[in-house]
């Protein structure tokens, strides 16, 4: 797979120009989802993932700050993406028994 360095220690461009977090697969979307989503601060997002290092998240929030557009935009995308993928698909079975216990 080839990556292209960024001016960020810690983070590299994917094939595709999606920024990681080097010698993982941990997109920078997905670490700021976690510390959004759950509040969680540097030391948290490192106690949930103890195998980024606290240099790599803080690089990885940095990088964040400084794309802040583009990193919303591609969330926004994502969401999309996922309500279109479930307008699709008809609910699992799980789903559906969920459903009707909370319709009793």
């Amino acid at each position: 797979m080839a990556e292209t360095e960024t001016l960020y220690k810690h983070i590299v461009l994917n094939e595709s120009k999606i920024p990681i977090i080097a010698g993982t697969t941990m997109k920078v979307t997905e670490l700021v989802l976690n510390s959004h989503a759950y509040g969680w601060s540097p030391e948290e997002l490192h106690f949930q993932h103890p195998y980024l290092t606290l240099g790599q998240i803080h690089s990885a929030l940095a990088y964040y700050w400084d794309h802040q557009k583009e990193i919303e935009e591609d969330i926004q995308r994502r969401k999309e993406q996922v309500k279109k993928i479930q307008s699709i698909l008809e609910p699992s079975s799980l789903q559906k028994r969920i459903k009707e216990q909370r319709l009793k």
